[in-house]
């Protein structure tokens, strides 16, 4: 069972890091180069989530469905199961295709004189940079839980 926790928690940590590594990526006022550089970057970190997160949501299930835990620490695991999913979602199901459509307006050869976002492209960045933020604040609410569990 302390294996399992383990790969849980280092599951959890690598699954749930990137998203403190892209507030620094994605932050006010970059030019269009920083802005291309810091997708290029995005997406080489879109790995950890999807590997980190999956594993960190099966070993989790598992520890639900196989540990000798009382109610309210029942409640408190499916609790920060659900909040890890939710960052799951976030990031891969909202925050990915959202750097994605970045991406294709950014690396277009129509575009790669720009040097600024239009409009609807800025609109777009906001939008990330907002998700972002919703998504590393419910991943330090999870980290406050796993640490401060009952």
């Amino acid at each position: 069972m302390k294996i399992l926790v383990l790969v849980h928690v280092l599951a959890a940590v690598i699954g749930v890091g990137p998203t403190y590594f892209l507030h620094v990526l994605f932050r006010k006022n970059q030019d269009i180069g920083e802005l291309r550089y810091a997708i290029l970057l995005g997406k080489k970190l879109e790995l950890f989530p999807k590997v980190g997160g999956t594993l960190a949501v099966l070993s989790g299930l598992l520890l639900f469905f196989t540990g000798n835990y009382g109610p309210f620490s029942q409640l408190w695991l499916l609790g920060s199961l659900v909040l890890y999913i939710l960052i799951q979602v976030v990031m891969i199901g909202m925050v990915t295709p959202k750097m994605g459509e970045l991406a294709r307006w950014l690396f277009n050869p129509e575009n790669i004189i720009a040097t600024a976002l239009p409009k609807d492209q800025e609109e777009v960045y906001i939008k990330v940079r907002r998700l972002l933020y919703a998504a590393t604040s419910m991943g330090t609410i999870l980290f406050i839980l796993m640490v401060l569990k009952p």
